[in-house]
């Protein structure tokens, strides 16, 4: 079980998919291009099987930004975005009003 101090070690921050490129040696990945309001970080992502490139575009996600990068098949991921699981289901977790980019989740 997590302790609320771990939890709270978790950054979080809203920003907006800008770019929306297929992983090129993997099938069911994107690469994103996120903007975070300061910076825009690339995110690798397996939406695949729930999205279509125009339904992420635009969207504003929750990524977790304090993650060390990870080279994902071969592609580095500098965040991990927030979704939701219910069988089948995978849904991006965002905002339900638009917020700057860069806005932080508390």
């Amino acid at each position: 079980m997590a302790s609320y101090e771990d939890f709270t070690k978790l950054k979080m921050k809203v920003g907006t998919v800008v770019d929306v490129k297929d992983h090129p040696d993997a099938d069911k990945l994107y690469v994103l291009s996120v903007d975070m309001g300061s910076e825009t970080r690339q995110v690798v992502a397996g939406m695949k099987k729930y999205y279509t490139p125009e339904e992420i575009l635009g969207k504003q996600i929750i990524v977790i930004v304090n993650l060390e990068p990870a080279i994902i098949r071969g592609v580095e991921s500098q965040g991990m975005l927030l979704a939701a699981e219910k069988g089948d289901d995978v849904v991006l977790l965002g905002v339900d009003k638009e917020i700057g980019n860069g806005a932080k989740v508390c």
